[in-house]
């Protein structure tokens, strides 16, 4: 197809798409002269990745790039594939967990080393070694979600809601069932690089789909207890 056709079947305007291939996050197409080029299904699908990592994941240009190299890093197995793009992805933490003078928003990267971050780190650790997590015990100094979980349980510590192991369990029981999930639908795919791109989409556009479940299973159970359904 041609750029006007891949822009009308993506939605995606042909000057974004041209700024996608001057940056990197899209292959050139086939060149069919000096000035056109032919672009196929796979083009499509990666620009679909790409809007949704930065339309629906909010990534910066920069780090979306960064992610489709460690997508399309076929030296890797497929475990640390997947790893390493799903681990380039973005991690935040809440404001309140920052406890600096400043006020600034921290990141995965920046603990704060306090009491409530060491205790944080503690019950995190025994929370993976009581799931049975042994991947995620040994590799948890290298892992962004270990560090943003690190972050969270000190933040609720700060803020008068401590999380208790008991109360971390349950979240993490449900969280097991979710990434033996996650990883069937990615078996869907044809192993490599579309199983990778699944991962990285899947991990993307299911989080705000959990978070709506998640306040509309609060909503009906607030309904049942308190509500017109108690």
């Amino acid at each position: 197809m041609r750029m006007a056709e891949l822009s009308e079947r993506s939605g995606v305007p042909t000057a974004t798409i041209k700024y996608y291939l001057r940056e990197g996050l899209l292959r050139p197409g086939r060149r069919i002269n000096a000035t056109q080029a032919a672009y196929d299904e796979e083009h499509l699908r990666r620009l679909r990745l790409v809007r949704a990592l930065i339309q629906v994941g909010r990534m910066p240009v920069a780090t979306a790039r960064e992610v489709l190299v460690a997508v399309e890093d076929e030296s890797l197995d497929r475990h640390s594939r997947i790893g390493a793009a799903v681990w380039s992805l973005p991690e935040t933490l809440p404001a309140t967990a920052a406890g600096t003078a400043s006020g600034a928003a921290p990141t995965a990267e920046t603990p704060v080393p306090d009491a409530a971050a060491e205790s944080a780190g503690e019950r995190a650790t025994e929370l993976l070694v009581r799931l049975g997590w042994g991947f995620g015990s040994a590799a948890r100094d290298e892992s962004p979600a270990y560090r943003t979980l690190v972050g969270a349980i000190a933040a609720l510590d700060r803020s008068g809601y401590p999380a208790t192991l008991e109360d971390l369990l349950v979240y993490g029981r449900c969280a097991d069932q979710l990434g033996a999930v996650d990883i069937d639908m990615i078996e869907r795919y044809e192993p490599g690089t579309r199983q990778v791109e699944a991962a990285v989409a899947g991990t993307v556009l299911y989080e705000p789909v959990l978070l709506s479940l998640r306040r509309l299973a609060q909503a009906e159970e607030s309904n049942r207890r308190f509500g017109e359904g108690s």
